[in-house]
């Protein structure tokens, strides 16, 4: 997990993000099968939400079901070419001090805790590729975008450290 994610919080609050962070992974699967506006009134009426049993097979399948690199860009050399094409808008997702300290060249700083509030500078019309330093914040990047409706939004899991180990160049803002 990215150490910038909690900062200077002390230890009760960490466990406690790290708790709603893992009740929002449990809960990810129900919304992502149930739709919204049924949920909406099963709690409106206060009935419990029916989910399966054991979501594993409902998980497994749908994992089985993603078609290669259709959430990820996963070699540099990808994503190069992507850049040389000209129509990629990437984006990073850390903090604007960290972008600073360096980032991959043609990429624009939206961090993850503002992503919804810049919405307007996401295109949903050109690919979208998302990277930060790790790949956790990627991750919960895409798939925000993606229950948004982006379909166009894929993520960079060798995120900023496997560019550098690849020895490929950085900027830096001033």
């Amino acid at each position: 997990m990215d150490m910038f994610m909690f900062g200077n919080l002390g230890k009760i609050r960490q466990k406690l993000l790290l708790l709603f962070l893992l009740i929002g992974l449990l809960l990810s699967p129900v919304l992502l099968f149930k739709p919204v506006p049924a949920l909406a009134s099963s709690f409106d009426l206060g009935e419990p939400v029916n989910a399966p049993e054991n979501l594993n097979p409902v998980i497994t399948h749908f994992l089985e079901e993603i078609p290669p690199r259709y959430y990820a860009i996963m070699k540099i050399q990808d994503l190069q070419n992507l850049i040389q094409q000209g129509d990629l808008v990437l984006i990073d997702v850390r903090e604007p001090s960290e972008y600073a300290f360096g980032h991959i060249p043609t990429a624009i700083n939206i961090p993850l805790r503002s992503l919804t509030q810049n919405i307007d500078q996401i295109p949903q019309d050109r690919p979208v590729v998302l990277y930060c330093t790790t790949g956790y914040r990627t991750a919960m990047g895409v798939m925000a975008l993606e229950l948004l409706g982006y379909q166009n939004v894929r993520g960079f899991p060798p995120s900023i450290q496997g560019w550098k180990a690849a020895g490929q160049l950085l900027e830096t803002v001033l």
